[in-house]
């Protein structure tokens, strides 16, 4: 499929042709050439033979926005005769490839492979509270919390707050810099005020742009924390507690409005075996409620003194909010969906989805000053740049992570015995459309399959196609859950 779709229909030589037919070709190609690039390309897509094919694809990879195709061959052999059971090649496919799934977690590059991502963290998560896929039932009634931690202050920024004023005059009239100190409006949910500095010259960019830089480390603090707070409660060594607990985590993370990361998590005691074993009865959620609490106010890092901005110690921000999650949706607590369709929401979201960065990284400081996004944004960006071009903060590399305003970590972590994994639930998704219809097999197979990379993307009718697709998929699967609700079954 040509990207200059529009550009080289076929023309008859004129010699072949009548005067009249010669007259229609010429209308024909004038009326090609007056529709929009799209549509010349709609045209195109139409009148391939294999269109019906190519569609298929596209609706397999679920309207896909920015699909890889590849090509090549499987063959799949029977491992003890040799007989070919089943083989499969691009040859007939359109153009001689297969569209896969560019699996893009991030909504602005890709809601279809989005959504399956968010659908895909939401059993990850669930399974880890309630059980399944591979994790035992029993999860339900261990110790269990919902966490969330956040960044420290680096400056006064506008906040909403219920119907009151967003900072009612104090300190003084005025900062150093001639700015007021306080703010008497009344902000509302989406006011572009919210977030943003009252005073970007005294707002702490340095800091902000290193706390990001050392989120992840700042993390395993934590963790590291709340499992020698448990330990000395039960007056066990460090090194032996595993022998009596183990503590099981999942976190994603979340930009705030003021563009400073925070993070959502689950935090779970299980036995010495993991999740299919009991925790001793000391281990209660009160008492891990008690640990996060001291880790969460302990955990910190120095950052070494430097000629640019002196010495920084980083830490968790004092906003801490510790909620159980209630099994069996008794009592007062969290719901187990709930917290996995909370997790699941945000982590689809990259750094643009809340215009809080970029989704892609940034060459130069013109990439900063061109980029679509407030100029409290920008100036962490051109932070991150400068920074990143100090030789004792090399390391850390802030230039390829100014897109995201120095933060490095994966959007969502979680500890090897909390539940199943990404690969894990697609590879049961892989097997259940494979053998979705047919008959299973007990052969004992071997397969063969040779692969390459031959593009991606689609040109622009495949993309307003593809587009309508993933709108059609999404909504008949809006449809199918509320049925599903309706009837009782979901």
């Amino acid at each position: 499929m040509s990207a200059d779709s529009g550009a080289n229909f076929p023309r008859i030589p004129a010699s072949f042709v009548d005067p009249a037919s010669r007259s229609a070709e010429l209308a024909r190609q004038e009326r090609l050439h007056a529709l929009s690039e799209e549509d010349r390309d709609l045209v195109r897509l139409a009148g391939d033979p294999l269109f019906g094919r190519w569609l298929e694809q596209i609706t397999a990879v679920g309207g896909c926005a920015h699909p890889v195709y590849l090509s090549g061959t499987t063959i799949t052999r029977d491992a003890s005769t040799g007989e070919v059971v089943s083989s499969y090649s691009t040859a007939d496919e359109p153009g001689e490839r297969l569209a896969v799934r560019c699996r893009n977690r991030r909504a602005t590059v890709c809601a279809p492979c989005s959504r399956l991502h968010a659908g895909d963290t939401f059993h990850l998560v669930r399974s880890g509270l309630v059980g399944g896929k591979s994790v035992p039932d029993a999860v339900r009634g261990r110790p269990r919390l919902f966490v969330t931690l956040t960044a420290p202050g680096f400056g006064p920024v506008h906040h909403t707050a219920d119907g009151q004023r967003c900072r009612p005059r104090r300190d003084g009239p005025v900062c150093e810099h001639g700015r007021p100190l306080g703010c008497g409006q009344v902000h509302v949910d989406g006011d572009p005020l919210v977030g943003l500095p009252l005073c970007a010259d005294c707002y702490d960019y340095v800091g902000h742009v290193l706390w990001h830089a050392h989120a992840g480390r700042l993390w395993d603090r934590f963790t590291t924390g709340v499992r020698r707070h448990l330990a000395t409660a039960a007056e066990i060594p460090r090194s032996k507690l595993g022998r009596h607990v183990v503590v099981s985590f999942a976190k994603v993370a979340e930009y705030q409005r003021r563009a400073a990361v925070h993070f959502h998590a689950v935090v779970r005691l299980d036995g010495p075996a993991g999740p299919g074993d009991l925790p001793p009865a000391w281990a209660t959620g009160e008492l891990l409620a008690e640990a996060v609490r001291s880790a969460a106010a302990a955990a910190s890092i120095r950052v070494p003194e430097s000629h640019a901005f002196g010495t920084e110690l980083l830490g968790m921000g004092r906003e801490l909010d510790v909620r159980p999650i209630r099994a069996f949706g008794k009592d007062e607590g969290l719901s187990d969906d709930a917290v996995a369709a909370y997790v699941a929401k945000y982590v689809t979201k990259g750094a643009a989805d809340t215009a809080m960065g970029l989704d892609h990284a940034v060459s130069g400081l013109d990439d900063i000053r061109a980029a679509p996004v407030p100029g409290h944004v920008r100036a962490l960006m051109g932070t991150c740049w400068r920074l990143g071009g100090l030789a004792e903060l090399e390391h850390l590399r802030l230039r390829a992570w100014a897109h995201t305003l120095g933060f490095r970590g994966h959007v969502l972590t979680k500890s090897r015995h909390y539940s199943t994994t990404y690969a894990a639930l697609r590879a049961e998704r892989a097997d259940h459309q494979r053998h979705t219809g047919e008959e299973v097999g007990h052969l004992d197979t071997v397969t063969d399959a040779a692969w390459r990379y031959v593009g991606s993307g689609h040109t622009p009718g495949a993309a307003l196609l593809a587009a309508g697709i993933a709108e059609d998929l999404a909504t008949n699967s809006e449809i199918a859950r509320e049925e599903l609700a309706w009837s009782g079954e979901g």
